[in-house]
């Protein structure tokens, strides 16, 4: 029974969670590609928003990298520059630990604002909160890790992760035998990950394709796409809002008055 559970979580459900989340992304794009963001609350407790937001992206941004090239990485590849499986459990501990630690510190205080803020939490889907609190539990999952990983610094247990995965990628499902005796923690980690990949069609975890890097450390900006086509005139003559003319290059902005009441 062991071994079965292990084979398919291990085996087989990380080809579910990435067919569907290949697939499902690309539905999503096609048929409500208008949705593909993720709802800002930035006009509320605006500071803590930022901060958290600024280092949860960061840190799970270079968290992403990390996983994919640790894991993913030929072993040859490390053994031809020379990089002992002792140095590379060293280094990713360490900048693993330190980028995990920003983006838990800054999911966190992303989930306080929509957990602890009536106003956040009442514009909030029960959605929302759900990625915000699965994400938090597994940042919490991999700084946990660490504390088995500082036990195996010779690098033994990454390498049966490594071969795990490229097991996968050469699509061989019995691969999932060589972490059969992992601790829990680690596969607790990675069965909560793949479930991440698995939801994120269908929740505002979708934006990840975006990969936000361009926006992080700027202050006030939220992107969103126009449903209006290029070239057409994005405001209406009659109706657009005042101080805004109609162009059909983009609006042009006009000197208004600060107070509607000015002068009247």
């Amino acid at each position: 029974m062991r071994e079965l559970v292990n084979y398919l979580l291990f085996g087989w459900y990380p080809y579910l969670a990435i067919t569907v989340l290949i697939l499902g992304s690309i539905l999503r794009f096609d048929k409500g590609q208008y949705t593909w963001r993720a709802q800002s609350s930035q006009f509320l407790r605006r500071r803590q928003m930022i901060l958290g937001s600024n280092l949860f992206h960061l840190g799970i941004l270079i968290l992403l990298v990390g996983h994919f090239v640790g894991l993913l990485t030929p072993i040859g590849v490390f053994d031809f520059f020379g990089i002992t499986h002792q140095f590379k459990q060293l280094g990713a501990l360490v900048v693993g630990g330190l980028a995990g630690l920003a983006a838990f510190i800054g999911c966190s205080l992303l989930l306080h604002r929509r957990l602890f803020d009536a106003r956040i939490r009442r514009s909030s889907s029960k959605g929302d909160i759900l990625v915000l609190v699965l994400l938090w539990l597994q940042l919490a999952l991999g700084l946990a890790t660490t504390i088995w990983t500082i036990d195996h610094l010779d690098g033994s247990e990454m390498v049966l992760f490594m071969g795990w995965a490229s097991g996968l990628l050469r699509l061989d499902p019995s691969s999932a035998n060589l972490i059969i005796d992992s601790y829990l923690v680690y596969k607790l980690h990675i069965v909560l990950g793949l479930t991440l990949f698995l939801i994120t069609p269908f929740t505002r975890l979708v934006h990840i394709w975006s990969a936000p890097v361009w926006f992080l450390f700027r202050r006030g900006y939220q992107v969103s796409r126009s449903r209006i086509p290029v070239g057409q005139p994005r405001f209406s003559p009659t109706r657009g809002p005042a101080g805004i003319a109609p162009s059909y290059g983009g609006p042009t902005v006009l000197r208004q008055q600060a107070d509607s009441g000015e002068q009247s």
